[in-house]
């Protein structure tokens, strides 16, 4: 579970795709989970990325937190387990 990452701070705009195509200059990408509302279907502005390795979970938090991504700067670290 080590290498799940939040990604917060997300444009709307967002999809699944576009956080696959950038964390994966980080590294491998096993899966994005866009949160989105049950209502309206809208993005809710964060997200879940699991990545292959607890290092390339790494790799994407030094690169991409506090990057700016379409606009907004992103906040990216290691996912929380459920309580």
């Amino acid at each position: 579970m080590t290498n799940k990452l939040y990604v917060g701070n997300l444009p709307f705009s967002s999809t699944e795709d576009s956080l696959k195509a950038l964390f994966s200059e980080a590294g491998t990408v096993d899966e994005v989970a866009l949160i989105k509302d049950r209502m309206s279907g809208k993005s809710r502005g964060f997200a879940f990325v699991t990545m292959a390795s607890e290092a390339d979970a790494q790799k994407g938090i030094d690169a991409f937190d506090g990057k700016d991504f379409e606009g907004r700067k992103l906040v990216v670290n290691m996912a929380r387990p459920r309580e």
